[in-house]
């Protein structure tokens, strides 16, 4: 490489890392200053705003082209409408995580002084998940506030350890950790070391949660919305181990600044011929009853990012 080929180099290097840096000073005094406000005044500004910013971004694009393969029979106008939805509850998702010690507010004796509501059915599951002395693996999806589900477990005493995928940003994933450390419950970070991690969390009788909507370029091959795309086959790995049961949890966002959380009946396994954990099958189970959430609520869920590839 030449002196001035180095030179270069160093240059994008050097300008990558200041943009890291600001972008997370940026992140992290936002953070702090928005915790300040009113979380229901601010969510309302943060939601207007990501409204009229993120048709800016290339993700519109991205998020116009996703939803135009999932629900083909619509119309240019229905799909802005549902995009316009997403960029509202994105907005909002960042307004309401800095004050997220505080959003779950759900007290059992007193559900009308909630903006959380719970279906009978769901307190039901909720407490057979807390006291049957099993653990448990519980998927999510990005709906809603995809992270009030892990504020829910520690709030009503649900032993429970989460996979999380931390920021390229060091100083955005110091306070975005010491934030969902407050009252989350155990936080582990995706990595190599991660299913040993979870695997011994299963062990030790605590319930596993994870994300698992998103692309995973060495998942499992499954459908969504009639497309082929891959699934991560972490909670299916796990189950291989530990067999469990697994339920799914999603988050509905409702008029009035309110909140349903869902838990969903217990998802059976697909099994091999041999009995065994069939990895492809148990994911596509999981991946359909995620599909069924976002076709209820598509305004709702992150269309943002490239489901098909």
């Amino acid at each position: 490489m030449t002196l001035l080929a180095q030179t270069k180099a160093r240059l994008r290097q050097a300008s990558k890392s200041l943009g890291a840096s600001a972008v997370g000073g940026l992140t992290v005094g936002m953070l702090r200053t928005t915790r300040y406000f009113d979380p229901i005044k601010t969510a309302d500004l943060f939601g207007r705003i990501a409204q009229w910013i993120g048709p800016r971004f290339r993700e519109q694009r991205i998020g116009r082209d996703n939803l135009t393969k999932a629900f083909p029979e619509k119309s240019p106008e229905e799909i802005d409408v549902i995009l316009a939805g997403v960029w509202d509850n994105l907005g909002r998702v960042g307004a309401e995580f800095a004050h997220i010690d505080k959003i779950w507010d759900y007290v059992e004796a007193h559900p009308e002084t909630s903006r959380i509501a719970l279906s009978d059915r769901t307190h039901e599951l909720f407490h057979q998940l807390r006291l049957d002395g099993k653990p448990a693996l519980i998927f999510a999806s990005h709906l809603a506030n995809w992270e009030m589900p892990a504020l829910a477990a520690v709030a009503h005493g649900l032993d429970t350890a989460i996979l999380y995928r931390r920021p390229n940003i060091a100083s955005a994933d110091r306070i975005i950790q010491e934030m969902r450390q407050v009252k989350m419950g155990t936080l582990i970070p995706a990595g190599r070391n991660a299913p040993l991690q979870l695997a011994e969390a299963l062990r030790n009788g605590q319930h596993v949660a994870m994300l698992v909507d998103q692309w995973w370029s060495n998942g499992v091959e499954v459908t969504f919305f009639g497309r082929k795309t891959r699934a991560n086959p972490t909670l299916a790995r796990l189950l291989r181990q530990v067999e469990c049961p697994v339920h799914g949890v999603r988050i509905i966002r409702e008029p009035g600044h309110r909140f349903r959380a869902e838990l969903s009946e217990e998802v059976k396994p697909v099994r091999d011929a041999n009995g065994e954990i069939d990895i492809q099958g148990t994911m596509q189970a999981v991946t359909s009853v995620i599909e069924g959430w976002v076709r209820e609520y598509p305004e709702q869920w992150l269309w943002l990012h490239r489901r098909w590839r």
